[in-house]
């Protein structure tokens, strides 16, 4: 039996910003499940850099960096990216959307569960919700 596969996984990652300045470079490393990490350094060595890099949302990139299939990674900016068009409120109710929405199935589906007539219904649901929680 094999040990554990790397959850996350960096191979002489580099990362190069205008005018050819490098921010990160040659970094090689490896997360186990359940690793505990932290990111310490002074400001402006990279490390909003690398997070980003590790959550996906900067592909620009001299290596490899992976995460393993299944593994959600997120990234929570310094700095709310927020949308100059939109007030306060507006913006409040852009970020609270999706999950809104979500809670809205999930209330449309408990109602469901009470109106249920037969087994099949009741496993059709249940494939439902399990579906909006994997999702």
């Amino acid at each position: 039996m094999s040990g554990p596969q790397f959850i996350y996984h960096m191979h002489q990652l580099s990362k190069i910003v205008p005018p050819k300045r490098e921010i990160l470079k040659d970094i090689s490393l490896s997360f186990y499940p359940g690793a505990k990490i932290g990111v310490v350094g002074a400001n402006g060595s990279g490390k909003s850099s690398l997070l980003r890099i590790m959550a996906g949302l900067d592909t620009d990139i001299i290596g490899d960096a992976w995460a393993a299939k299944g593994t959600r990674i997120s990234y929570l900016a310094q700095e709310p990216e927020l949308d100059p068009n939109l007030d306060v409120r507006g913006n409040v109710e852009l970020a609270v959307a999706e999950t809104r929405a979500l809670l809205t199935k999930f209330e449309e589906v408990n109602v469901k569960f009470g109106q249920v007539s037969n087994d099949q219904e009741m496993q059709a649901l249940i494939a439902y919700v399990k579906s909006l929680s994997d999702g």
